[in-house]
């Protein structure tokens, strides 16, 4: 039978998944296979795996029950081995890479730190302030100059300003945070956010990381909204 696979532990790992149950429409008890010095953290899976909620809310509860513990390696949602057989021959194929990686990420939580604009008619007016030439531009198309140039004019002046601000603050945002962090992964951000960034925070950090947060939060422009999640399995740390 097909397994779902949460997580790689070591073998020793002290917390132990009895009485959980897995994803899928017909849900198993979530066990373990051992091969070494590690475990791999699985349940028995009939059918296609599908990213519904249900399923997506077990998944995380398994990886977090295993985070209370020690150190995981953290499989995607979805993993899907052959079978027992199968998921032994990957944790003795790569007993080194797995002890290395769990290794790099002993005593860390990932953090996901994203910032966005919620007030754009907050940030035009800011722009407008700042710019002679985005005032006059916009003064014009306000008197009814018949330009037809002048709104693209604008609007491109508007967008390379709004760029750069946040270009800049996402700088500032990074350079503040990254000093509590063993590791830092940038990743592209989906609009509304101008940064998107996960953060691998030692545990005996967390405390400052969160006061440094909050402070940032509080110090930055009116309208941007600079949020964190976490703790979180370490997923973008995962190699």
């Amino acid at each position: 039978m097909a397994l779902y696979v949460y997580a790689i532990t070591g073998s020793e790992h002290p917390r132990r998944p009895d009485g959980l149950t897995g994803v899928g429409a017909h849900p198993a008890p979530v066990r373990t296979i051992t091969a070494g010095p590690l475990s791999a953290v699985v349940s028995d899976i009939s059918e296609e795996v599908r990213p519904k909620r249900r399923d997506l809310r077990i998944h995380q509860e398994v990886q977090e029950h295993l985070m209370a513990g020690a150190v995981i390696l953290p499989m995607q949602f979805g993993y899907i081995a052959a079978d027992d057989a199968d998921v032994r021959e990957a944790l003795e194929a790569r007993t080194t890479a797995y002890l290395s990686a769990l290794g790099r990420l002993e005593g860390c939580a990932e953090y996901h730190v994203r910032a966005s604009q919620q007030d754009e008619e907050l940030l035009l007016r800011d722009v407008l302030a700042g710019s002679v030439e985005a005032r006059e531009l916009n003064d014009r198309i306000r008197a009814g100059d018949p330009d037809p140039q002048l709104p693209l004019a604008l609007g491109e002046l508007v967008a390379r300003d709004v760029q750069e601000r946040q270009e800049a603050l996402g700088a500032g945002l990074l350079q503040a945070l990254t000093g509590y962090a063993r590791e830092h992964v940038v990743h592209p951000p989906a609009y509304p956010d101008f940064l998107n960034l996960s953060l691998l925070v030692p545990h005996e950090k967390k405390d400052d990381f969160l006061t440094a947060h909050q402070g940032l939060a509080d110090q930055t422009a009116d309208g941007v909204d600079v949020r964190v999640t976490g703790p979180l399995p370490p997923y973008s740390f995962v190699q």
